[in-house]
């Protein structure tokens, strides 16, 4: 089987940022067998050095793009959580203070996961960076984004339900080569919870260890799939998300959200707003406060493109996960047409798809159009769940 469109949407998104329509690559990648790497695979090494710390992500620190929050785990004790960074590479001028926890899930336990926020960087600079434990030390860099404005390019890599299979291993290696400078995740990463006990933790290690040669370098704006729940009461586990939240983070609190599922930021010329699927939604609720305000402070004179990011699409012709989310649609459609949001993507499905501008915004039970209708206001959809993981595809 082939699987077409993987990771054209980050050519698409720039050619749809620069205004010249959806041009889709001509990229197609066969398919492996739907299997998980085996763990002694060199793609999931571990660092050498004792303790050398591992699983290095990025992601955006703050609202407008100056800030940076760079993550980690040590696996023998904490060590150290401080970044040494500056624009030249080698030397460091500047240090920022991070922090550190570490959890249980079942039996297993975790290393410490740090997290330490980058604030005040220059727009549009490369930075290097090394973090430390002990005598083992490891240095990476990221380069910041152009100043939030209108005229500002940026090219995003959109990835959905990438689990990892060696499917997962090509639509990785795709992106790194796309010259993509960002990666809008949407949501099931390490697909951990198709094991049991404690193989769950150590598949988190292991996507942690894989992702790691792109996620150092560039940041990965994260938004939660199904996938993340990790509920669990076999096991005693049955916190929602618990070894999600550990170990990736948002800038939420500089948005106003009050939880890590939900935020937006600024990049560039694109406002994003990512969702919660999985979170309470309906009105009231704290992600419907939150929302209903974040589209008050959109300014499409500084940020004239309006992207969301959710998991489970609001719509879906696939027979696999068919209205799941319809409850979504009903709570915010008519906000995403007000607003008029340029684009929508979603994972979930395991299949490329997008829409025309469609809304259902007409019909209210007892009257009105019962279908969707061409709607000039209303958002393209594109689903991008064909990430690799040991699902397979969805191909009805």
């Amino acid at each position: 089987m082939e699987i077409r469109h993987l990771l054209v949407i980050s050519v698409l998104l720039s050619s749809v940022l620069h205004g010249d329509g959806g041009i889709t690559s001509s990229y197609i990648r066969s398919e492996w067998p739907a299997v998980d790497i085996p763990l002694d695979h060199q793609v999931f090494k571990v660092p050498k050095g004792y303790n050398a710390p591992q699983q290095v992500h990025i992601t955006q620190g703050d609202y407008d793009g100056k800030g940076v929050i760079i993550s980690w785990v040590t696996p023998d004790e904490p060590g150290s959580s401080k970044v040494h960074y500056g624009p030249v590479q080698g030397k460091y001028d500047f240090v920022a203070q991070g922090t550190y926890s570490n959890y249980t899930f079942y039996k297993y336990k975790s290393g410490y996961t740090h997290h330490c926020l980058l604030s005040g960087l220059e727009y549009d600079t490369k930075y290097y960076y090394k973090i430390e434990s002990g005598e083992s030390s490891r240095e990476f860099w990221f380069v910041t984004p152009p100043h939030v404005h209108p005229d500002a390019s940026y090219k995003f890599g959109i990835i959905g339900d990438l689990g990892q299979t060696f499917n997962s291993l090509s639509t990785l290696e795709h992106y790194m080569r796309s010259g993509a400078q960002a990666v809008l995740f949407l949501g099931d990463l390490s697909y951990a919870d198709r094991y049991q006990y404690n193989d769950v933790g150590v598949r988190w290690d292991t996507w942690g260890r894989f992702v790691e040669r792109s996620t150092a370098y560039q940041p990965w704006l994260w938004s939660a799939g199904n996938h993340e729940i990790d509920y669990m009461p076999y096991m005693g586990e049955v916190t929602p998300f618990k070894n999600y939240l550990e170990r990736y983070t948002t800038p939420y609190l500089a948005s106003k959200s009050s939880d890590p599922l939900w935020y937006a930021v600024r990049r560039a010329s694109a406002h994003i707003i990512v969702l919660s699927s999985y979170s309470p939604f309906v009105k009231y609720t704290p992600q419907w406060r939150w929302l209903d305000e974040e589209f008050k402070r959109v300014d499409r004179e500084k940020t004239p493109w309006l992207i969301v990011l959710m998991h489970a699409p609001i719509y879906n012709s696939n027979e696999a996960h068919f209205k799941e989310g319809e409850s979504m649609r009903a709570a915010f459609e008519e906000w995403f047409v007000e607003y008029r949001v340029d684009v929508i993507f979603a994972g979930h499905v395991h299949a490329y798809e997008r829409s025309y501008r469609v809304s259902n915004v007409r019909y209210n039970v007892s009257s009105g159009d019962r279908f969707p209708v061409p709607d000039t206001s209303a958002p393209v959809y594109i689903t991008v769940g064909d990430g690799g993981n040991q699902e397979g595809l969805a191909g009805r």
